[in-house]
């Protein structure tokens, strides 16, 4: 299972080093995890991590190098690698590897050999998002919150597959917490008062009203997506294949975030914030201990 999210940096975290988020669910997949700590992004940007973790090649051989490309079908990609070796493959949420418009449906040739498919292009609404799912060419949409809805889709999943004979390779990709105008259900923003968020030093004086603002939708994205990961692993636990199961928590890239000068801007200058990612490992070889964390990486 890879599960991550969007632009997430490294150092939003409750176990890392930001005053403001607390993540007690992540916190606790991080305890028991391979914890990647160094872990860098080698693109910064949604479609060039997404074309290197489908073909483990570097933006400059794929020429992934910025949004809204197409992957070409001729790639070999994860999917394939493992089909190749027995597994079956799903795949649940942003895709943003087609290139042919962030609405479009996405045809089964052009989905690098995943099997299961309950995908869309490029949509941070959040509320009421659009998927495509199967071979049909009709628009659906995600019952309310899109996180919940993808986390529900993931645990049926995990349920569905737990006893097949064959071995699953699920990838899970989160919209939230990329800065969006949508923000996350009332009980998670009212846990990040805009008043309250402690900004670090480096944020310049005129951007320290947006900052918080922005700040505080992002962190509140984040509570709602630690209890998704909460509920993941419950699944894992609850299917009974939690010594036989990887699981792995990252981000595509991190975010500067108002730091010394406007994001926007710095992001072509990225520092450690944005190019760190956490990545947590868990190899569930124990079922007390939780995996792969990669925000940095976190594997079980």
């Amino acid at each position: 299972m890879y599960i991550f999210a969007d632009q997430w940096r490294a150092s939003a975290m409750g176990y890392t080093i930001d005053p403001n988020i607390r993540t007690p669910n992540i916190d606790r997949l991080a305890e028991g995890s391979i914890d990647f700590r160094n872990t860098v992004e080698v693109c910064p940007l949604c479609t060039p991590y997404r074309a290197a973790l489908m073909t483990g090649r570097y933006p400059t051989s794929t020429g992934m190098f910025i949004n809204d490309l197409y992957l070409p079908a001729e790639e070999l990609c994860m999917p394939e690698i493992f089909a190749n070796a027995g597994y079956v493959t799903g795949y649940i949420g942003k895709w943003h590897l087609d290139g042919h418009g962030r609405s479009a449906f996405i045809p089964r040739e052009w989905r690098q050999g995943w099997d299961f498919w309950k995908a869309a292009e490029c949509d941070h609404d959040n509320y009421e998002s659009y998927f495509y799912t199967g071979d049909s060419d009709e628009m659906q949409f995600w019952v309310g919150y899109d996180a919940f809805a993808q986390t529900r889709d993931t645990s049926q999943y995990i349920k569905d597959h737990a006893s097949n004979n064959k071995p699953f390779l699920l990838i899970l990709s989160y919209g939230p917490p990329h800065p969006s105008s949508a923000s996350p259900p009332d009980k998670f923003n009212a846990l990040y008062p805009v008043e309250e968020i402690v900004l670090p030093p480096n944020v310049p004086e005129k951007y320290t009203e947006e900052a918080r603002r922005v700040l505080s939708n992002y962190y509140a994205h984040g509570a709602a997506l630690d209890q998704c990961i909460g509920e993941l692993m419950q699944a894992v636990n609850d299917a009974g294949i939690a010594e036989n199961t990887i699981f792995i928590f990252t981000s595509d890239h991190g975010g500067m975030f108002f730091r010394m000068v406007f994001h926007i801007i710095g992001s072509r200058w990225p520092g450690p914030n944005q190019l760190m990612c956490l990545f947590c490992c868990d190899f569930l070889m124990h079922t007390e201990n939780w995996g792969v964390l990669l925000i940095p990486p976190l594997i079980r």
